[in-house]
């Protein structure tokens, strides 16, 4: 079964679409492409080269995949797109290539479920099964966690780190890293609780959940240090492996935590 390109679409010889791909029209894709299968590419959307994108994605109209970083540095360098499986690409969406500053890669992983007007930049690293609702602004450089939520008009600063099961309420602007299970809102982004709701709707236990709210207060709550605060989550986390991604996050050095 060859791929379905609508007469008025047009794909580069290099470009290399599975067998039930599907190509709205007046879309174009350009050379070094390569599509999955079940793919569909909807109407008047541009994938630039260097770009892989993997099986069952839906790429809704005017998007612009892959095209180069809007970086001031970039010079040309043959750098990467990648986008998993199973992803949801809502109209006018912006994911640009990597640079060779960095990774030389952006990412996005499976099941992301990503709204209109979205911008991911160069070098960003996506995990699975998060949401960006719409008008979400990601600079360069940032890295999001699995499950993590960023809600409409969430504004992410470069370098930034979004840790996996957090959440953001609409219009947060992110200056700092935002750790694992965390609720943010404001501009400045500020902490509110964790994510409760959404560990429950994920299977995690009630002591693992409770393990987690101790983690909270200690951080944000406690009026220990900062690595004090690190120090009493680590040696929980020994023997609660809900912690261990939290106090793993707050050992890697980044832009400092919101607070």
């Amino acid at each position: 079964m060859a791929a379905f390109v609508h007469s008025t679409a047009i794909v580069d010889p290099g470009a290399q679409l599975a067998a039930d791909v599907t190509v709205g029209p007046y879309s174009i894709i350009g050379a070094d492409v390569e599509i999955g299968a079940g793919t569909r590419i909807g109407p008047h959307v541009v994938i630039g080269e260097h770009t892989r994108i993997g099986a069952r994605n839906r790429i809704f109209q005017f998007c612009s995949i892959g095209e180069e970083p809007q970086d001031k540095k970039y010079a040309g360098e043959p750098t990467r797109l990648e986008i998993g499986d199973d992803n949801t690409i809502r109209e006018f969406c912006t994911l640009n290539r990597g640079t060779a500053q960095d990774a030389g890669v952006t990412r996005v992983g499976n099941h992301n479920w990503i709204m209109a007007y979205v911008h991911l930049a160069h070098d960003c690293q996506i995990g699975n099964q998060t949401i960006f609702a719409n008008n979400a602004q990601l600079a360069g450089h940032v890295y999001v966690g699995d499950h993590a939520i960023l809600g409409g008009f969430t504004v992410v600063h470069q370098f930034c780190r979004i840790g996996a099961h957090s959440i953001t309420a609409m219009g947060t602007i992110l200056l700092q890293d935002l750790p694992p299970y965390v609720m943010a809102s404001g501009n400045t982004a500020e902490p509110h609780g964790i994510n409760a709701e959404g560990l429950k709707r994920r299977g995690y236990a009630a002591d693992a959940i409770s393990a987690i709210k101790r983690a909270y207060k200690a951080l944000y709550k406690s009026g220990l240090s900062f690595d004090a605060a690190v120090a009493q989550i680590t040696a929980e986390a020994a023997t609660q492996p809900a912690l261990q991604p939290l106090a793993a996050f707050l050992a890697t050095p980044g832009r400092g935590i919101i607070r």
